[in-house]
């Protein structure tokens, strides 16, 4: 129902290329890399928090080192609650799987001692005033492989869309473009050292890499349409 995660000196790189680009990185993938055993590509949507204040979107204080969201897999009638907290090299992740039908439970101001693998994620969005901010949508591609040096993981996200939401449940409709010329967030996840074939990669097709939060550019695109 719940897993804790630490990962030392675990190395997250992103860039954001055109689709035709993209193109060319999962050729690339489907080459050196396997399917992800979670599938190889699949929809992914989440549900980021953020005070009215927006202090998570604006960094303020202990809010810049961590995100708390829901996220769902395709239409699966279970989804994940998750805080991912980030300070120097040190990545803690903690989630929990929780039934689908089961989010109204957050918006109870009286916490359920009882709601396993819930209770902590109800109690953390209330010590810290955190209410639904935004929905994310995208459609992702993975690709992995373990090797002596650790495992690596390539994915590529590509129709990602945003809307604004406030209340504790997922909506059909993605809402707007994020990017809408197709651009595509190419993410490369591996412990330690980049990998010999990720290096590769990157001088074969003259990549930049690039900090980007998907929090961030949602409330980007959002903005300029209601601008």
């Amino acid at each position: 129902m719940e897993t804790r995660e630490t990962r030392a000196s675990a190395s997250e790189v992103k860039f954001l290329v055109s689709a035709a680009l993209g193109d060319e990185v999962e050729k690339w993938a489907k080459r050196w890399l396997l399917a992800d055993p979670h599938g190889a590509q699949y929809n992914v949507t989440s549900l980021y928090f953020d005070t009215p204040a927006g202090d998570v979107l604006n960094r303020n204080g202990s809010f810049a080192r961590g995100k708390y969201r829901i996220r769902r897999y395709d239409n699966s009638p279970t989804v994940f609650l998750e805080r991912k907290l980030r300070a120097k090299t040190v990545v803690t992740k903690r989630r929990s799987i929780v039934d689908l039908e089961d989010l109204p439970l957050l918006e109870s101001h009286t916490l359920d001692r009882n709601w396993n693998g819930g209770y902590w994620f109800h109690r953390r969005l209330q010590a810290r005033g955190l209410q639904p901010a935004t929905q994310i949508s995208y459609l992702r591609s993975a690709r992995v492989l373990d090797t002596k040096a650790g495992f690596m993981r390539l994915t590529l996200d590509r129709q990602l869309a945003a809307q604004p939401i406030d209340k504790f449940e997922f909506s059909a409709n993605p809402g707007e473009a994020i990017f809408p010329d197709g651009k595509v967030i190419l993410e490369l996840k591996f412990r330690h050292r980049m990998p010999s074939l990720f290096r590769e990669l990157i001088d074969d097709l003259v990549l930049t890499p690039q900090p980007l939060s998907k929090f961030r550019l949602a409330a980007g695109a959002l903005a300029n349409v209601h601008a």
